[in-house]
């Protein structure tokens, strides 16, 4: 549940700057984005992309600004932020030693999910990732594709409103970026506001 209205920005950022010691990364960043939007964040490395997005999750605090998701803002309300929000990255953020269905069941303990819906949610997400079949396998033996089609899984466990993707690309071949180019238009059609943070021009 969102603390907004659809008449009103899903997340806003306002005045935001953020630096490392002298070094600024961000200066005065004002932007709106509602609700379903699909907003790519285009740059070199080293442009401040993965700077937002971990701004966006409360992972690193701004120097100045205001951040709201949903109404809630960073960092003081951050666990209702957090709610909101499924992060895919480069990096898988599983556990190679666990399998799929015992990662998805660590990340829905993690959000409260009810016991007696986590299985059922579990069984559907697998489906809708293709990797029902390999639900039961350790993700270490996952292709690269298959442990982003998990991540994804894991990002969109907990039904959040707003999916970030942090350089969701890196290392996969042809045929897994375009698989995963079907999960994202998947979830576009779902009504997810996304926000894509890559280098990749031709994505």
């Amino acid at each position: 549940m969102t603390n907004s209205t659809d008449d009103q920005p899903i997340i806003e950022l306002v005045n935001l700057i953020k630096t490392y010691g002298l070094l600024p990364v961000l200066r005065k960043i004002n932007l709106q984005i509602f609700r379903g939007e699909f907003v790519a964040l285009l740059g070199p490395n080293g442009s401040g992309k993965s700077t937002t997005l971990r701004l966006l999750t409360g992972l690193t605090r701004p120097t100045a600004g205001r951040i709201l998701v949903g109404g809630w803002e960073v960092p003081g309300e951050v666990a209702a932020v957090r709610a909101q929000i499924g992060l895919v990255s480069h990096k898988s953020l599983l556990y190679e030693n666990l399998t799929a269905r015992e990662n998805l069941n660590f990340f829905g303990s993690l959000y409260n999910i009810p016991r007696n819906k986590l299985k059922e949610q579990i069984d559907h997400i697998l489906e809708q990732v293709n990797l029902a079949d390999r639900g039961n396998d350790l993700v270490r033996t996952y292709s690269r594709g298959m442990q982003q089609r998990l991540s994804i899984a894991r990002a969109l466990l907990h039904g959040p409103h707003v999916l970030l993707f942090d350089e969701p690309y890196t290392g996969l071949d042809q045929s897994a970026a375009a698989t995963l180019d079907g999960l994202l238009q998947n979830a576009r059609q779902a009504h997810h506001t996304i926000i894509l943070a890559t280098h990749q021009l031709n994505r």
